[in-house]
């Protein structure tokens, strides 16, 4: 009896950290780039990953890299551990800012889930082209991919293939996952539609996780859902997601993933982790955070995988096509900081909870004095800020 062999797999593995960046949080220095690749071009000689890409987008060291490990891979993950040691290293040589800030742990163990890294994964078999785009957010968190990802992979304005094309026209399956619960659900578009909005609207709890193609639930696209404050249990950074997310031939098209991107939508982090401001798509050049440690940034970057091999990469977002949205980014940002430290600039109480202000709250406590004017029905007021 002969036994067909299952045709290879290609994995792509983006997991980033903020390992100490120059003058604040604003950028990655150069040393600290050439000392994490130094460990993956050694990890490549060895046969851990057949290739790699590093990079950054703002304060974030990036690890892009393929292999034939498959996902949660120990050898891949304690490469790139072992890269942002060494990063952190030399950060920390160099009187860098927050040195080994995403290092929440002394040892590997296994996996950098958990121990502060962001991750996004996905493991597949290579089509004859293989086109993908890496996105890599700054100042921001994991549910700021919910918006363009439902347009991507659900709306069809957005996306036309999703008229057109019969390979798309059956529609995705939406990985949502619950931060705070540690469970998920999956949900099916169009079918489902309503039902998914009413859950990743919360960006703050229900993230987009996986998206898969429904007819033959081949993978789609993947986020890093990692939440640093519910990790160390305080505030130590904004989470910083990264996205891995296929294209054409089956898939929506390079121009229909990066349209969702076109509305620079108000997302959570910002300064100190602690407002609201437009995610404002950017080339490689621009990912650097300035004003008021912002405002959020998202970059794309652009490859073809060949027999594992990272071909590219072209960064997508430098082009003057999108110069409108960083326009309309700039007009959100300054409207938004008119409001200084008050909502909806400032985030709601249920986000800052995770913050320093609870510190600088708790001074308060004492001094509040029964007052009741009138009773109170309906739930119970939350109160953790003071209390």
């Amino acid at each position: 009896m002969k036994f067909v062999s299952e045709k290879p797999k290609t994995t792509i593995s983006v997991i980033k950290a903020d390992i100490g960046s120059l003058a604040g949080h604003h950028v990655v220095h150069p040393d600290t780039m050439a000392a994490a690749a130094k460990v993956l071009a050694e990890a490549k000689s060895k046969g851990i990953i057949v290739d790699y890409y590093v990079t950054h987008a703002g304060d974030d060291l990036e690890l892009i890299m393929t292999h034939k490990k498959g996902v949660d891979s120990p050898e891949v993950h304690e490469t790139a551990w072992n890269a942002f040691k060494e990063a952190a290293k030399v950060a920390k040589e160099l009187g860098l800012y927050a040195a080994g800030q995403d290092l929440l742990a002394e040892a590997f163990s296994g996996n950098v889930r958990g121990l502060g890294p962001s991750v996004a994964e996905m493991e597949f078999v290579e089509r004859p082209s293989e086109p993908i785009v890496v996105f890599m957010a700054d100042k921001t968190e994991p549910g700021a991919f919910n918006l363009p990802l439902f347009r991507v992979f659900a709306d069809p304005f957005n996306t036309a293939g999703l008229v057109i094309d019969p390979k798309l026209h059956d529609g995705f399956k939406f990985e949502i996952y619950d931060v705070m619960a540690g469970k998920y659900v999956v949900m099916n578009a169009p079918e489902e539609l309503y039902d998914i909005l009413a859950l990743i609207g919360t960006p703050g709890r229900f993230v987009i996780r996986r998206v898969y193609r429904k007819s033959d639930n081949e993978i789609a696209a993947v986020v890093s859902v990692e939440r640093l404050n519910l990790i160390a249990g305080r505030y130590v950074g904004k989470d910083d997601p990264v996205a891995v997310v296929r294209a054409q031939s089956g898939f929506p098209a390079v121009g229909e993933i990066l349209e969702a991107f076109a509305f620079p939508h108000l997302v959570a982090g910002w300064m100190r982790g602690s407002h609201f401001g437009p995610l404002m798509p950017v080339s490689q050049r621009h990912a650097r955070c300035t004003r008021f440690d912002g405002p959020p940034r998202v970059v794309a970057l652009g490859f073809q995988i060949k027999n594992a091999r990272l071909i590219g990469p072209s960064d997508l977002f430098d082009d003057p096509a999108f110069d409108e949205t960083r326009r309309l980014a700039q007009m959100i940002a300054e409207y938004m900081r008119r409001h200084g430290p008050f909502m909806p600039h400032r985030l709601g109480p249920e986000e800052m909870e995770y913050t320093t202000l609870p510190e600088v709250l708790q001074k308060l406590q004492n001094r509040f004095v029964e007052a009741k004017l009138y009773e109170v029905k309906g739930p119970k007021v939350k109160t953790e800020l003071l209390e």
